[in-house]
């Protein structure tokens, strides 16, 4: 497969977005090859070197803004003061600042108003997705939700990601037609993220949702996942203006 996701999303013209795989890059196993996570235990100049790969290669005018990911609702409006961010989501009006969230299995969700002229990336894992990280993330647009595109990426599938009773019923607490998105499985459940956050985004308003639909659990030749091999790698989910 390609070193690179293009989300399918009918974003402007000027909007430019990109999901990594873990191919193409210089690390060594188990962060094998294009880990983007300095925080994993991969050889630093290996994580220095892999992303100023992706600079390269996608040509970005600048490098992504990382954040310091807590799995919370936080969303920073960049270019921000902070080196290191921390949030769990990001928003741009500014060209050529790159908005940026790292995964192993959670699920990155891009954004862009209709208009073009602001994007964000949120990182939700069960946790942040669950106590509103996507719903905070576009109460930070100057558009209503009716006017943004989003995209999910590449995530832990409803085959794969078994939770706890415990996180079905967080989500029911907020929302009973959570009840759809988990499949009994013994004394737990698969959860299917992607439609968590499809549920999420709809009822906030948005209207444009497109999704990637790979599993990056049962995808190991193409993607990190933290659930199946403990240290691991990260990739970065990436969405900039033009």
């Amino acid at each position: 497969m390609s070193e690179w996701i293009i989300p399918n999303w009918p974003a402007p013209q000027r909007v430019r977005a990109c999901s990594t795989t873990r191919l193409g890059g210089v690390s060594a196993a188990p962060w094998n090859s294009l880990n983007l996570g300095t925080h994993v235990g991969d050889v630093e100049a290996h994580v220095v070197q892999n992303r100023q790969r992706v600079v390269e290669q996608l040509a970005l005018a600048a490098m992504p803004q990382w954040l310091d990911q807590v799995h919370g609702q936080d969303v920073v409006r960049l270019p921000a003061d902070a080196r290191l961010p921390r949030a769990d989501a990001a928003i741009t009006r500014e060209s050529g600042v790159v908005c940026a969230v790292m995964t192993a299995d959670c699920l990155p969700v891009l954004f862009c108003s209709k208009d073009g002229s602001e994007v964000a990336a949120a990182h939700a894992g069960w946790r942040g997705l669950c106590n509103g990280v996507l719903e905070q993330t576009l109460a930070q647009f100057h558009c209503s939700p009716a006017d943004i595109h989003a995209w999910l990426g590449p995530a832990i599938g409803p085959l794969a990601f078994e939770v706890g009773a415990e996180v079905r019923s967080a989500f029911m607490a907020v929302d009973a037609q959570a009840k759809a998105a988990f499949r009994p499985a013994g004394e737990k459940y698969f959860a299917d993220i992607w439609l968590l956050a499809r549920q999420r985004l709809q009822a906030a308003g948005v209207h444009s949702i497109t999704a990637s639909s790979r599993c990056t659990f049962q995808q190991s030749a193409d993607f990190f996942s933290f659930r199946r091999d403990g240290i691991t790698g990260r990739m970065a989910t990436l969405v900039w203006l033009r």
